[in-house]
């Protein structure tokens, strides 16, 4: 089971990040600790929505979803 996960930079809320997990919060933790080289900069940050997949392969295809054009826009209008 997988989850697709949309947090806020607490800092600076314009720097939104989309990823996957199997284990939210312990994903949120390691952004907040810097684990992440991609949200290392902007820490702290804030958890906006979690999506939870029963199927793995749906997860991903609903990240990378999330990860495009329309699927920013649509994140814009129902998560952000």
């Amino acid at each position: 089971m997988k989850h697709v996960y949309l947090i806020r930079s607490l800092r600076r809320p314009h720097h939104l990040y989309v990823g996957i997990s199997s284990d939210v919060d312990a994903r949120v933790a390691d952004h907040n600790a810097g684990r992440s080289p991609h949200t290392r900069k902007y820490i702290p940050w804030e958890l906006v929505a979690a999506v939870r997949f029963e199927n793995d392969s749906k997860a991903a295809a609903f990240e990378q979803y999330l990860k495009s054009g329309s699927g920013r826009a649509f994140a814009k209008r129902h998560f952000w």
